[in-house]
């Protein structure tokens, strides 16, 4: 294993990590949504705003008008991915929101056929047809702890929105080939910033030292750190690994889940939970079932 390679898993596994862990302090903040998601955003663009000018992203003329323009639209999509996606734990429990979160590769897939042309295979389709199996056996599942609170089909739903933001997102960024990917999140954290000062309650900011140290958290190391992180293993590291490694976010959730919180799954929901992950896996990894491989020419 090269240095490159090395020190890419190195990065993609402590960022995989610090994602899965993001629950924990969502809840434990004891804020609503919409301001975790405001104080991410400010100590994230704090943080970033430290990180580009040290690598010297802040100069004129570093984005395009255009680029710019695409950059805010995916701020706005990946604030609303966060906004749906911490408000759906307590729907749905983090273990299962986290597993519907992973089919978003599915809806960039839809998303590249429609606005990309990209070609939908017969290998994809039957991922993409796996995967809504799985869907349809947590759906049907019912939480039997009593953690969550309202809906528990209404934090599914939630969960499918924020997946869908976040494909958004990932297709904006398809579009900005050639921008510092630091300068992007720059942006879009700012972006969010804007968004939700106006509807965010500053009248009952936390009561205590422990309240801002879990905000600062959120913002400086699942943010700012963490995106640093992600985008220099993915420098560094072929798609595939990196596909693989994204996987240790959901376990790392679940186990956040159980330890912190004691939701444990039904056999209907770990059942959905493993076919959408082994699916999303087959869709990242590039895999092929047997019997849609081409058959070779008889001779």
């Amino acid at each position: 294993m090269n240095s490159d390679i090395r020190q890419g898993t190195a990065e993609m596994t402590a960022a995989m990590l610090i994602s899965g862990t993001i629950g924990w302090f969502v809840v434990m903040s004891g804020q609503p949504v919409s301001g975790v998601v405001f104080w991410r955003c400010l100590f994230g663009a704090l943080t970033l705003l430290v990180i580009c000018g040290a690598l010297g992203l802040l100069r004129p003329g570093i984005i395009t008008l255009r680029a710019f323009g695409i950059t805010i639209f995916g701020g706005i999509a990946i604030v609303l991915n966060w906004l749906l996606l911490f408000a759906s734990y307590s729907h749905a429990t983090i273990s299962i929101a986290t597993t519907v979160y992973n089919t978003q590769p599915f809806m960039l897939l839809a998303l590249g056929a429609l606005f990309l042309g990209e070609k939908i295979t017969a290998a994809k389709l039957f991922w993409l047809t796996l995967a809504f199996a799985g869907m349809m056996a947590i759906v049907q599942a019912k939480p039997q702890t009593g953690g969550v609170s309202g809906d528990y089909g209404f934090g599914i739903l939630m969960a499918l929105g924020a997946a869908f933001f976040y494909a958004l997102a990932a297709l904006a960024t398809k579009w900005l080939k050639g921008t510092p990917p630091h300068l992007i999140a720059l942006i879009q954290v700012a972006t969010g910033m804007l968004m939700l000062a106006p509807i965010t309650d500053f009248s009952h900011p936390p009561g205590d030292i422990g309240g801002w140290a879990i905000l600062v958290t959120v913002g400086v190391v699942h943010t700012g750190l963490m995106y640093v992180l992600l985008y220099g293993a993915i420098q560094r590291l072929p798609t595939h690994l990196t596909g693989a490694l994204s996987f240790i976010y959901p376990i790392a959730a679940f186990l956040v889940d159980r330890l912190a919180f004691g939701h444990a799954l039904q056999p209907m929901q770990i059942a959905g939970a493993v076919i959408i992950l082994f699916a999303a896996a087959g869709m990242n990894l590039g895999w092929t079932p047997r019997w849609l491989r081409p058959r070779a020419l008889e001779s």
